[in-house]
């Protein structure tokens, strides 16, 4: 596996390697040693998978406090546009944002420490989103930022009539309204 720092602190692509013969192909996901020894010590606790068609957008989610996550995530199927905004208030790069696409034919993944807000981009027909966390959902302790909050200024390549959005992420709170991470 290939580990590559971005140019936000803490955040990772990683490359795994993909061995391919007349019957597939094979991949390692994750190793707990070789994870732990090139981004520190993460205890995922959690998986998740979502489907959702082109044009959905899910996010800028992040969770508060003591039930923040960390994320390591990637597409099984299709393609996606992976947005992760960094909230560290301490941090250099605070209200900066990061992009990469994630697909089943890069096998990219993209480890989010904590703090940061997360959500991504359906580019294909069809995408199957899964992720590792390091602590369990908490709805009550779940916020959403605006995904065309104009601090931030994510530059999403669909046009809005393209997108499919649930009420929470169209009504998401303003950068400047929400609590960050010390």
């Amino acid at each position: 596996m290939l580990f590559k720092e971005l140019e936000i602190s803490g955040a990772f692509i990683i490359e795994p390697q993909k061995f391919g013969d007349a019957r597939g192909y094979f991949l390692e996901r994750y190793r707990k040693s070789v994870f732990d020894r090139e981004i520190g010590a993460v205890d995922f606790i959690q998986d998740n998978q979502s489907c959702s068609t082109r044009g959905v957008l899910r996010g800028l989610h992040y969770q508060k406090g003591e039930f923040s996550q960390a994320k390591l995530v990637w597409v099984l199927s299709g393609r996606v546009l992976d947005i992760a905004v960094d909230l560290r208030r301490s941090s250099k790069t605070f209200g900066r944002y990061l992009m990469e696409e994630l697909s089943d034919e890069n096998n990219r993944m993209l480890f989010i420490p904590r703090g940061f807000a997360h959500g991504f981009m359906v580019l294909s027909e069809m995408a199957t989103f899964a992720y590792k966390a390091d602590n369990l959902y908490s709805p009550d302790h779940e916020e959403s930022i605006r995904y065309n909050d104009p601090t931030i200024g994510v530059r999403w390549p669909l046009r809005e009539e393209e997108l499919v959005l649930s009420d929470k992420d169209r009504n998401g709170k303003l950068f400047t309204e929400v609590e960050y991470f010390d």
